[in-house]
């Protein structure tokens, strides 16, 4: 957000302004998990409960990486900002997370007995809570 409170324009938009976007939604994406896991717990069953939970903190660590990712790409980019850091422990990192997320996701399924559709849920969160943003974004530049 600019000084005044209000969310940046198109012209405007700069790195921390991305970074504050993403970082708010992980932020609905925590919510909606705090919401949703009892409710799903209560309906459902513990295994979807879980499922759900799974599919979100891989989807929550996938926009968590895209951030990293791209403030050390940013960071090479700008000829203002001096020697960027080494873009090899992130790549690691993002790689990393991504055999892990595959291995979550192959566990979870294999031993937690709840619906698919619970994990799907969990998975689209992301793209849910950044098309909210996204949606945010629009109408202040519109209005």
């Amino acid at each position: 957000m600019t000084e005044g409170g209000n969310l940046p324009s198109v012209s405007n938009y700069t790195d921390a302004d991305f970074k504050r976007t993403i970082w708010s939604a992980l932020r609905i994406m925590a919510v909606t998990v705090a919401l949703g896991v009892p409710l799903l717990w209560w309906k459902l069953g513990w295994g979807s409960a879980a499922l759900f939970a799974v599919g979100a903190a891989i989807s929550g660590s996938g926009l968590f990486e895209w951030v990293r990712l791209m403030t050390a790409v940013m960071a090479r980019m700008d000829a203002d900002a001096g020697p960027a850091r080494p873009l090899a422990g992130v790549l690691i990192g993002f790689f990393l997370r991504l055999g892990l997320a595959v291995a979550a996701l192959y566990v979870s399924l294999k031993f937690l007995h709840g619906s698919v559709y619970a994990v799907a849920a969990g998975l689209a969160l992301g793209v849910a809570a950044l098309s909210i943003e996204g949606l945010r974004l629009v109408k202040s530049w519109t209005m």
